[in-house]
């Protein structure tokens, strides 16, 4: 990855708690914990998904679980290679899952989730159709969140370390250049565009397919490309958890001016300006 994401400056808005993005990273560390308790190169061969079987070109040896290679196109994604490998992914769906999935809500989040990662492992398989070797990891479907936040919330800072100083950069800045890298990678005449044992084309494929998705699964309220107010709803306070952002003090409520017809309400702040 071109650059390590530590937060953004992005509150939920619609949402309390995103559900379905921490159980996501929940799966995946309590997967990869069975996988090393075990053979992990075994659960990779069994559950990731190899181009070369969804082609018939190739099939696992008969003392492994014989899965239909499309399942395995959902059963990769939960899967990872290494510690560095489960960190890194869980990383970038912790800091931008949850705005996803409050712009598209629990449900819709997840099967977007899973199509990103689906179209992200048919990406690999159209560039690598031969290739006999697994593919896993959730990097994938993570570049359809990727894809989704830049239309989204391109407007959105995020907090990342530049020599060990954080500084905040704009959201499309970052996302524009990781994926310009990942095509570069993609197209590199070592290893076939596939040095580093790094799926490029997935990554392509997930991200392109999350920024087209989004469009169907946002909710209607949502604006895109960070235009328009925010919607009202639930917004996570700094430090503090999750509040509602209406104010349940009835005195405080009742004292406090009216604003003037040419004063405009006050909105919380967030990428949207």
């Amino acid at each position: 990855m071109p650059f390590i994401p530590l937060g953004d400056n992005n509150p939920r808005i619609l949402i309390r708690y995103p559900w379905v993005t921490w159980g996501t990273m929940l799966a995946c560390v309590l997967i990869f914990l069975w996988q090393i308790s075990g053979n992990l190169d075994t659960s990779i061969y069994t559950y990731g998904f190899i181009p070369a079987i969804l082609a018939g070109d190739a099939q696992l040896s008969g003392e492994l679980l014989q899965l239909p290679a499309i399942a395995t196109l959902f059963t990769s994604m939960y899967l990872h290679g290494s510690i560095p490998h489960l960190l890194g992914n869980m990383l970038f769906l912790w800091v931008f899952g949850d705005n996803i999935e409050d712009s598209t809500g629990h449900f819709r989040f997840l099967i977007f989730y899973l199509l990103c990662g689906a179209a992200a492992g048919l990406c690999h398989f159209a560039a690598q159709p031969g290739s006999d070797i697994p593919m896993v990891g959730a990097s994938g479907a993570i570049s359809g969140v990727l894809g989704a936040y830049l239309v989204i919330h391109p407007k959105a800072r995020v907090l990342i370390p530049i020599f060990i100083i954080p500084v905040r950069l704009p959201a499309y800045f970052l996302l524009a250049g990781w994926f310009g890298f990942q095509v570069f990678a993609a197209f590199a005449p070592a290893g076939g565009g596939e040095f580093g044992n790094v799926a490029w084309w997935a990554h392509i494929g997930g991200f392109v397919a999350g920024a087209i998705l989004i469009f169907l699964f946002k909710r209607n309220t949502v604006h895109l490309f960070g235009g328009g107010p925010p919607p009202q709803g639930i917004v996570q306070r700094r430090h503090f958890g999750a509040h509602d952002s209406r104010d349940r003090n009835a005195k405080r409520r009742r004292d406090a001016p009216a604003p003037s017809e040419n004063e405009a309400a006050p909105r919380p702040k967030g990428p949207w300006g």
